[in-house]
């Protein structure tokens, strides 16, 4: 009992952090009616994973639990192909097997289904550190081929060893893709690195530092540190009140990422990213904000309810600090809420459910940080900067960056909806002109109504300047075909420049079977003057006549980590003369072009029909490759079978071309 309360207390800090152990899945396909569905488990360095045996009154066992289906029937138990190690835990005081580095289940099935059907279910394990266990789950998916109908039979012990590969074979295999784990090659790996939150955690708390210095929060930390030295209250009560003052207002924000957290599934998060709806209302809120930042009106919540808020904190008391956390919340909103609209929008376009609550709980802990400080060592208060116009030209320079990011949205929906208004040329045009102005807002050469005199400007205003416009200069050549690298996420596709001086860089096409165009090619275009193709159909054949692999490209509008690649990785000379080599099909997953009804399919995967170019190429991702990862990579032969063990997505320059060079057999 006493373990068991233990492992509670520590359960919320242990939370916090990312789910140690990452799962892949995937399907060998047997002679007859038999496959086997391998779990590969990466447990992160200095934690472990228990076994699927475990001694009485021990953790929790790794459990695999099946989702009930007449699909298919279990033969067997789940073999544990990775051996765990016996070693004492000092938590539960015995010895016990467990799991670290790389570890393997299989569980063989019998297919009693001609259709393809999907095997559910959850795994249920428990992972350590040194000092603390927590409980998990984790639900799995795998995509089963069919095969014809054949009668269930009784399996025995002999067949089910039959059934599994012995563990000399197992090695060769594991050995057959220890190039690919290494390269951090797994489609878990590259989907962890797309979506993983930690450069996320990091611009939340830049965020968090940067709403200090805002006119509505700056000025109010003396006055709030104040509060907690009044009355004649010990010094360690007002570090009390200053903690949970802080952790208050770190708790608050964390509730907004609980409410985005809640609403994640794929629908929404495609909504959120190609919508013209949901990003006209993004549009206008990051320029509602920018005016306001300008100066030209002031955004404030009802006043009624920070009024209520404040009488409680006047009663005193610890529980005071928790009010005037949600007092400071409020009557700030009007400088915060464009740093928590950026996050929460940022945060809704992936699909980790983390990452708005962690999100959230970082700016507001950087927030509110400043006071639990100075909470602690208030003399500290008498070397902070007065309040003066410096902060009004903080928000102004906000203001600048929120004009620059709303242009985001409305080029969300030009590429999504392939308006074509944006070529790559006007939207860094307009971004130059923003920057620039900010520089000489900085300079002091621009004034607001708010603003005061600039007399002369100090060396960090000058260090700002320096950097805004070496910004300004950097983009400059991108209005000429330069990739952009440091950007190419936040601006428009390379796809979409008219004037490209590297077209003249000896970047040849691939030769055209006949002068016919592509299909589709009317709506796409390939970066980099590389030439492919846009219908799987169309480049498959393709490919069978000139006998050259494919590159399988499945991308999407308005994807970021899709255009950071094309823009970083596919223009580094080694890569483009890889990508050459290839027959390029690019298959957008999000398209909205309706198909003739003679191209209509209906999913093996849910029975609807898939009317539209993005649903058709999303649908066979998924059954294909039994993924919705973008981007997503795949190197097939000539004749569409995979060339490699697996695809994969946003990686490092490294990894992507020794990827290229295994689909070319080098």
């Amino acid at each position: 009992m006493k373990k068991i309360v233990l492992l509670s207390l520590l359960f919320s800090a242990f939370s916090l952090n990312a789910n140690p152990v990452k799962w892949t899945y995937s399907v060998n396909q047997l002679q007859g009616n038999k496959a086997e569905l391998v779990f590969s488990a990466t447990v992160t360095s200095g934690y472990q994973m228990y076994a699927v045996q475990v001694p009485p009154n021990g953790p929790l066992p790794t459990e695999f639990d099946f989702d009930d289906s007449k699909m298919f029937q279990k033969v067997g138990k789940i073999k544990e192909v990775s051996a765990p190690k016996i070693k004492f835990d000092e938590i539960f005081e015995m010895n016990i097997g467990v799991h670290t580095g790389n570890a393997r289940f299989v569980q063989a099935i019998e297919i009693l289904s001609e259709k393809d059907f999907l095997v559910t279910g959850t795994i249920n394990y428990m992972v350590c550190d040194e000092v603390s266990c927590l409980p998990q789950d984790h639900d799995f998916s795998f995509l089963v081929k069919g095969v014809v109908a054949t009668v269930a039979k009784e399996t025995s012990d002999v067949a089910v060893q039959d059934a599994i590969p012995d563990l000399a074979e197992t090695d060769e295999l594991l050995d057959e893709e220890k190039d690919i784990l290494e390269s951090d090659f797994s489609t878990e790996k590259s989907e962890e690195k797309s979506e993983s939150f930690w450069w996320f955690i990091f611009l939340a708390l830049g965020a968090g530092l940067a709403a200090v210095l805002t006119p509505c929060v700056f000025p109010m930390i003396p006055m709030t540190v104040s509060f907690f030295m009044s009355g004649g209250a010990k010094r360690s009560e007002g570090i009390l009140k200053g903690l949970i003052f802080g952790f208050s207002v770190a708790l608050i924000y964390s509730l907004l990422g609980v409410l985005v957290a809640i609403t994640k599934n794929p629908a929404i998060v495609n909504a959120l990213s190609t919508h013209w709806i949901a990003n006209i209302i993004f549009f206008a809120l990051f320029i509602m904000f920018a005016c306001s930042f300008f100066g030209l009106f002031e955004i404030t919540l009802p006043t009624g309810l920070s009024n209520k808020l404040d009488a409680k904190a006047d009663k005193g008391g610890l529980i005071a600090a928790f009010f005037m956390a949600a007092v400071l919340t409020l009557v700030s909103f009007s400088c915060t809420g464009p740093f928590v609209a950026l996050l929460l929008v940022e945060a809704a376009m992936g699909t980790s459910v983390l990452k708005p609550i962690l999100g959230m709980f970082t700016f507001g802990l950087a927030m509110g940080s400043p006071f639990m400080i100075l909470s602690m060592s208030p003399a500290l208060m008498k070397k902070m900067p007065k309040s003066g116009g410096w902060l009004n030209s903080v928000k102004i320079v906000f203001a600048f960056i929120l004009l620059a990011f709303a242009m985001t949205f409305l080029l969300a929906i030009d590429t999504g909806y392939g308006l074509k208004l944006f070529t790559r040329e006007v939207y860094l045009g307009i971004w130059i002109v923003i920057f620039s102005l900010m520089g000489f807002y900085l300079l002091g050469k621009i004034k607001f109504s708010h603003d005061s005199d600039v007399q002369h400007i100090g060396v960090f205003r000058l260090f700002l300047v320096i950097a805004v416009f070496s910004f300004v200069v950097y983009m400059i050549p991108g209005l000429f075909g330069a990739p952009l690298k440091m950007i190419a996420s936040l601006t428009p596709p390379l796809t979409a420049q008219q004037f490209d001086l590297s077209q003249s860089q000896g970047y040849v096409p691939m030769e055209a079977t006949s002068q016919k165009p592509v299909k589709h090619g009317d709506k796409f275009k390939l970066p980099l003057g590389l030439h492919g193709f846009f219908d799987y159909e169309e480049g498959l054949a393709y490919a069978k006549e000139t006998g050259k692999p494919i590159f399988l490209d499945f991308t999407g509008h308005g994807c970021k980590n899709c255009k950071e690649m094309e823009g970083k990785i596919w223009s580094d000379p080694e890569v483009l003369a890889l990508l050459k080599e290839y027959v390029i099909i690019a298959l957008y997953t999000n398209d909205r072009t309706p198909l003739p009804e003679a191209e209509w399919i209906t999913s093996k995967i849910d029975g609807k029909v898939k009317n539209t170019i993005g649903k058709r190429n999303y649908d066979f991702q998924m059954e294909r490759f039994n993924t919705a990862m973008l981007p997503y990579y795949v190197t097939l032969d000539q004749d569409g079978k995979p060339t490699t063990n697996q695809g994969v997505g946003n990686i490092g320059k490294a990894e992507f071309i020794k990827y290229l060079k295994k689909g070319l057999g080098r």
